[in-house]
């Protein structure tokens, strides 16, 4: 894969690559722009033509070249990347790519396949024909979106498959066949009307499954989607965006559903600008999808309480991400309905939608009448300070703890000193990063890592050996001591070192390797910052060699990252 891919940067001009992304400034020899990868106002976004890479000096951080560009902002994985990529720079990507071509492309080749052997078998069906205009749904919206069926029979899929060429194996890996613990096959999917999931690109990379009418029961899930694949992940796959994308760019707004049919039927009605998730909450991932196209998010959920509470986790989520977040109140279960009773009507229900912080005005301040009382109030208003607090923008912030205190007629100040001591979960970590216990909360991620190394260390004497090795990664206060048993003691935190006692040799050996890891990357972190502001100051005097300099120190500091 070495050879395609230097063959690929080489032949690509990544200024105007990223430039069809991003509004490119020259600044010297390199160009700048404003990061797309985090909020920002000043631009610390740095593309170098010469060495063919790009890097963020400000919030994020990050940075590589073509590839890992396109990887981040599109949200694929390495090889989706690299095909894309070779084909915009004319290399034969199929004879070239080698194996991990053949790898992913089988699994794109047999989701294909199989939608077409589910089509084949709708247009077979008067049932399920029947079934969807029961639903509202036209025969020209089936069309464009492929739906199909799959058949009672246990295998046909499967001998289809073999049929037409395929291996077994790839089609175990594409999720499309299960395999028992006798060693059969047999098809995931059986007597279920099917929805193609399209990736970004508009490719199939996996179906979801609804059960036929008459058939549900509960030992029988109403809807299956196909498992995790190396093509296939539905926490990043947002239904319709394949087809919604440039709609949701043109009006930097997406309207977000729960499920395929009302986005089917959003669409049928008009409404453009929608997607939907596929049988899974929102999560962070699809969240850093819609940021690229959309400023405003409009949400619809089921009006019961697991509606409302799967609104308010996501109405959390996005407003950390910087979304504006409106919610659509509807007196049908759902938008399908909406659609099917009264055609037309959802467009103007959007424009009417309220913000966030209204909806939860509303649900804890009004509707929770069962917490009235002076400890049910204190309560109710501490949870809509807790999401006030969580809201990304400052400005954002003081306007509606303005609007809080002309609500209930107290003063802004106490609300906000209320606000500011409570402890709120930080929506904006990913799942990757370092999660700090509340009472580590003030010190920096080097140091709760060193205290934790130090922790293991005391569990496990043998690891002192190491410490030396690691003295110039540590945190300046923790040098001194690290070859002195008694004051590593005294600079462990008692709850991390309770927790290393309490594991395995095992364990402790495999933390202490990953944490070793962490501790060199935020030690070579903290250079690059260093570096960067080197940077910003040779660019800002002019100073050519200075930069020159800066930068390859940047490009060294940076392989050494990658090493590690």
């Amino acid at each position: 894969m070495k050879d395609i891919v230097q063959e690929i940067k080489e032949r690509l001009d990544i200024i105007e690559f990223v430039r069809q992304y991003v509004t490119l400034t020259p600044a010297g020899k390199n160009y700048k722009a404003l990061c797309p990868f985090h909020k920002e106002k000043t631009p610390s976004f740095v593309v170098s033509p010469d060495r063919g890479i790009w890097h963020c000096f400000g919030g994020c951080g990050d940075g590589g070249d073509v590839i890992k560009f396109l990887m981040r902002y599109e949200n694929l994985e390495f090889v989706e990347a690299l095909k894309i990529l070779a084909e915009k720079a004319g290399v034969d990507f199929k004879t070239s790519g080698g194996q991990d071509y053949k790898r992913y492309n089988v699994l794109y080749e047999i989701n294909e396949a199989a939608k077409n052997f589910f089509q084949k078998n709708f247009y077979a069906d008067g049932a399920v024909f029947k079934y969807l205009k029961e639903r509202g749904l036209k025969e020209e919206t089936v069309k464009e979106f492929e739906l199909g069926l799959s058949t009672k029979e246990f295998d046909a899929l499967l001998k289809h498959l073999i049929k037409s060429g395929f291996n077994i194996v790839d089609a175990e890996k594409a999720g499309l066949v299960v395999k028992s613990e006798k060693g059969l096959y047999w098809d995931r999917f059986r007597n279920r009307l099917m929805f193609p999931l399209y990736n970004h690109f508009g490719k199939v990379a996996g179906f979801t499954g609804r059960i036929m009418p008459g058939y549900e029961n509960e030992n029988v899930g109403k809807y299956v989607n196909s498992p995790e694949t190396p093509i296939f992940n539905k926490s990043k796959l947002l239904y319709g965006l394949h087809k919604s994308k440039d709609a949701i760019r043109d009006s930097r707004s997406a309207v977000l559903v729960e499920g395929q049919m009302d986005f089917l039927m959003m669409w049928q009605d008009g409404v453009k600008n929608a997607v939907a998730t596929s049988g899974t909450a929102v999560t962070g991932d699809h969240l850093k999808v819609l940021k690229r196209y959309a400023d405003e998010l409009v949400l619809s959920f089921d009006s019961d309480e697991a509606g409302q509470t799967a609104a308010e986790r996501t109405i959390d989520l996005a407003e950390a991400s910087d979304f504006s977040v409106k919610v659509l109140e509807m007196q049908a279960k759902d938008p399908a309905d909406v659609v099917k009773e009264s055609p037309g009507l959802m467009a103007a229900l959007i424009t009417k939608a309220r913000s966030a912080m209204e909806f939860y005005f509303d649900r804890y301040l009004i509707k929770k009448a069962e917490d009235k009382g002076p400890v049910g109030f204190k309560k109710n208003i501490r949870a809509v300070l807790a999401k006030i607090k969580n809201i990304y923008s400052p400005v954002e912030r003081s306007h509606w703890l303005k609007q809080l205190s002309i609500l209930i007629n107290i003063d802004e100040r106490p609300l906000f000193e209320e606000m500011e001591a409570l402890k709120i979960a930080p929506q904006r970590l990913s799942a990757e990063n370092f999660q700090k216990p509340d009472e580590e909360a003030e010190i920096s991620r080097k140091d709760v890592i060193a205290q934790r190394i130090i922790s293991l260390v005391l569990a496990k004497k043998e690891l002192m050996d190491e410490m030396p090795k690691l003295k110039p990664y540590l945190p300046f206060q923790y040098q001194a001591a690290s070859a002195d048993t008694k004051n590593l003691i005294n600079l462990a935190s008692l709850r991390s070192s309770l927790m290393a006692a309490n594991l395995d040799e095992k364990k402790i050996q495999d933390e202490f390797s990953a944490l070793t890891k962490q501790l060199k990357r935020e030690h070579f972190k903290e250079q690059r910052q260093l570096i960067g502001e080197r940077i910003k100051k040779a660019e800002a005097s002019n100073n050519e060699t200075a930069l020159q300099e800066a930068l390859k120190e940047f490009d060294q500091v940076s392989k050494m990252m990658q090493n590690i």
